[in-house]
């Protein structure tokens, strides 16, 4: 990372070396956030944000996100974790606590396209997203001086139909211990169920439409020739069943008959690089809840 981003990570650092995001799930039952919020008071914490959604208030699902300021918390990172067992074996919830001081490691994969590459990458120098970024990882050489004046190491690894399972072994071998989430910046190759498996719910893709529809090659020649009137983009979490993941954004715009396939592809580029930012931002602030290839979004 170059000055200007270290500035701005310690300066994120001191704004939140005292902050947590707790999120919940478990079935909708009566005294799950009185609790959880008494836990929190008998430890001198302030709740800042709350949100909560059920899917049924008699007996539904019940998901819950709540952020807090905690004074001198790195002291007691480990028996709020220890402690609140407690609570959760109580209510049944799966849950997790997460330390916002504790940046996430982003690995970020792409290919030849380098909008959501360069959108990625210009929201951590401005910090509207704040993560480490050990590395990113490409099939094709292209952007590697362009990611290495951030000051972040760039990796090319070739992928062919008969060296695929080698390539992903050199990959995962430099992504080992050494990264939480892993960001698809269109990157133009299928991730086998191996590789995801060592990373579930922590890939997220972007797909060049609007999901269910035009999946697979060319989709802004078939919307054209399907003369569509919205185009869009969809950002979800990859799994085995592919581009079948947990949607956790999408967005449009309108178009007419006026607009050619290199007008579609431009939009829907300026598409692609917002939406793939926000569903990564929301990951990075733990407002994400996925459950039954669905999202709560906090």
């Amino acid at each position: 990372m170059n000055v200007k981003m270290n500035h701005r990570l310690q300066a994120y650092f001191d704004r939140h070396q005292n902050h947590a995001r707790l999120l919940i799930t478990c079935l909708d039952q009566p005294g799950i956030v009185a609790a959880v919020s008494k836990f929190l008071y008998d430890r001198k914490a302030n709740i800042v944000q709350s949100d909560q959604y059920t899917t049924d208030p008699e007996g539904g699902q019940f998901f819950m996100r709540v952020a807090f300021d905690m004074p001198e918390m790195k002291d007691y990172e480990d028996t709020l974790v220890r402690e609140f067992e407690e609570v959760a074996n109580t209510f049944k919830m799966e849950w997790r606590l997460s330390f916002a001081d504790q940046l996430k490691r982003m690995a970020i994969f792409v290919s030849k396209q380098e909008h959501c590459l360069l959108e990625l990458l210009w929201q951590l120098q401005s910090g509207d997203l704040t993560a480490e970024v050990p590395m990113v990882i490409s099939n094709h050489p292209d952007h590697r001086e362009l990611v290495e004046s951030f000051n972040i190491p760039f990796y090319h690894i070739p992928v062919t139909k008969d060296t695929k399972k080698e390539a992903e072994q050199e990959q995962l071998a430099l992504l080992k211990d050494k990264v939480d989430v892993i960001v698809l910046a269109r990157y133009m190759q299928i991730l086998s169920p191996e590789f995801v498996a060592h990373y579930p719910g922590k890939i997220i893709n972007i797909h060049h439409s609007f999901l269910p529809a035009f999946v697979g090659a060319k989709p802004y020649e078939r919307a054209y020739e399907r003369g569509v009137k919205l185009i869009g983009a969809t950002s979800h979490y990859v799994t085995n069943d592919l581009d079948e993941g947990p949607i956790i954004e999408q967005d449009v715009h309108r178009v007419n008959h006026r607009y050619h396939v290199d007008d579609l592809k431009r939009i829907g580029g300026h598409i692609e690089r917002s939406v793939l930012a926000r569903a990564v931002g929301w990951h990075l602030e733990d407002r994400i809840i996925a459950h039954n290839n669905k999202t709560v979004v906090f």
